[in-house]
């Protein structure tokens, strides 16, 4: 059986998540993809697949909270108000249209805070357009990647 997209579920440091269905993602692109073997917070040793980098444009659709996440900010200023103010998002499922089945990508994350919930290689702006820009990469920002939808 083929595999079809049909959204992602982002994953941030509190525990909050935030599910886009697939009409609401617009350019997209996960580089190198790995696997690796690891364990995370002391847990089983499980197969983890970390990529280099990610961008996404969203669009202000996906700003809305879906009942089975779990958002506590997102609630009250809607999603992209949440990714631009809390630089925290640490992984992603891709989820999948009739399967059960996702795939787990773990993202860059440098902490450059002391409680370790601000990502340093997370950046993102809303544009004119009403789009959310979304980069994580330890080498380029979202302006940079995304320089005619950026205002700045």
């Amino acid at each position: 059986m083929k595999k079809i997209m049909s959204g992602l579920k982002f994953y941030f440091r509190n525990g909050e998540t935030w599910t886009i269905d697939r009409e609401n993602i617009g350019d997209l692109w996960i580089k190198q993809v790995t696997t690796s073997y690891g364990r995370i917070d002391e847990g089983e040793l499980q197969e983890i697949h970390p990529c280099q980098s990610f961008k996404i444009e969203i669009t202000r659709e996906a700003d809305q909270v879906k009942s089975n996440d779990i958002n506590l900010g997102g609630l009250e200023t809607g999603m992209f108000d949440r990714v631009a103010r809390r630089q925290d998002i640490e992984r992603m499922e891709i989820l999948y249209r009739d399967l059960a089945e996702r795939d787990s990508i773990y993202f860059p994350y440098e902490a450059s805070d002391t409680d370790e919930h601000v990502n340093a290689y997370q950046s993102s702006f809303v544009s004119d357009n009403d789009k959310l820009y979304l980069v994580i990469d330890p080498e380029t920002t979202a302006e940079e990647v995304y320089p005619d939808a950026s205002s700045n």
